[in-house]
């Protein structure tokens, strides 16, 4: 069959803790370990390098940013060319004075730097105050060549909206990549939490069968307090649902991860068999696009006249 060309990627599971420089030397293990194992491409959960800081809101942790290029891009870059692998990596970006972004970056096995995409939807919920810290997102979506495939790279709260996900497929991408940091509000957990955790992977797996590609949801996991700079933020914490996994283009779920310990998945990516799922399931040949033009739209009246029939009277 065309299109039989296969490679591998790995999501890491991580656990953060107070030290952003051990979070960083913990990222770099795994990756090296995730390339040991076969991985092609590998992928770190959302804002790696610290706790989750946006449990609070304050001013003294945008000195936790930093410009793309930067220290952190220069030695992930050194460690790709090293291991022979692609890194998808999520950071604090620091674009200019008063000016952030929450920003993935795909380096490539040569060291360069393949793509930035920086996270287009931007949450405001309790204990994620990231509307905060975080400016959207401007350069629009993107799917980036790598040494092994053409990947589409989103962040998070991305993975609730189905646009952002046919978007990027429709721009080639094999595997769309979701760095997360999702978890329960410990007084939720026993009433909504396995509730909440099946909608997360149902909607993404919902983006693989819709567009026929891969998708991995990577999480940390861990209950964390946004430990960061010698301060915590106050209440309960986030108790992070780690659960990370691969989905194929037909909604199977190949690789899944625990909900409380560290772990590298390694999965395939078979171009054969997006190939063959698009034939059978030809979503994208029969999109209507000629009537696709409200999407554009905030919401559609409801008292809002529909058009009238052309053949009507």
């Amino acid at each position: 069959m065309a299109n039989a060309r296969k490679y591998n990627v790995g999501l890491v599971q991580m656990r953060m803790s107070a030290d952003p420089e051990a979070n960083f030397a913990s990222a770099v293990r795994h990756v090296r370990e995730a390339a040991q194992l076969g991985a092609n491409i590998v992928c770190l959960p959302e804002l790696f390098c610290t706790q989750y800081f946006c449990q609070r809101e304050d001013l003294r942790l945008f000195d936790l940013a930093e410009p793309i290029p930067g220290p952190s891009t220069e030695r992930l870059s050194e460690v790709a060319r090293e291991a022979r692998v692609a890194i998808i990596a999520s950071l604090f970006e620091r674009r200019a004075p008063g000016l952030y972004h929450n920003t993935a970056v795909t380096i490539d096995a040569d060291g360069t730097i393949a793509g930035v995409y920086r996270k287009m939807h931007i949450p405001d919920d309790p204990l994620y105050h990231e509307k905060y810290y975080f400016a959207p997102g401007d350069l629009g979506f993107q799917a980036v060549d790598t040494a092994f495939g053409r990947v589409g790279t989103l962040v998070c709260w991305d993975q609730w909206y189905p646009e952002a996900a046919r978007l990027t497929a429709l721009k080639g991408a094999e595997a769309l990549f979701y760095p997360t940091a999702i978890g329960w509000h410990p007084a939720e957990k026993d009433e909504f939490g396995a509730a909440q955790y099946e909608a997360w992977r149902t909607i993404q797996r919902a983006h693989a069968i819709a567009n026929g590609v891969y998708v991995a949801g990577v999480n940390r996991v861990g209950m964390e307090h946004g430990d960061v700079l010698g301060n915590r933020a106050a209440g309960p914490g986030i108790e992070f649902w780690g659960g990370s996994f691969l989905a194929d283009p037909f909604g199977r779920i190949i690789a899944k991860a625990s909900h409380d310990a560290e772990e590298i998945l390694i999965g395939e990516i078979d171009l054969g068999l997006i190939e063959e799922t698009r034939r059978n399931w030809p979503f994208l040949r029969d999109r209507r696009i000629d009537a696709y033009a409200p999407i554009t739209k905030r919401f559609l009246d409801p008292v809002a006249a529909w058009p009238a029939d052309e053949d009507s009277e």
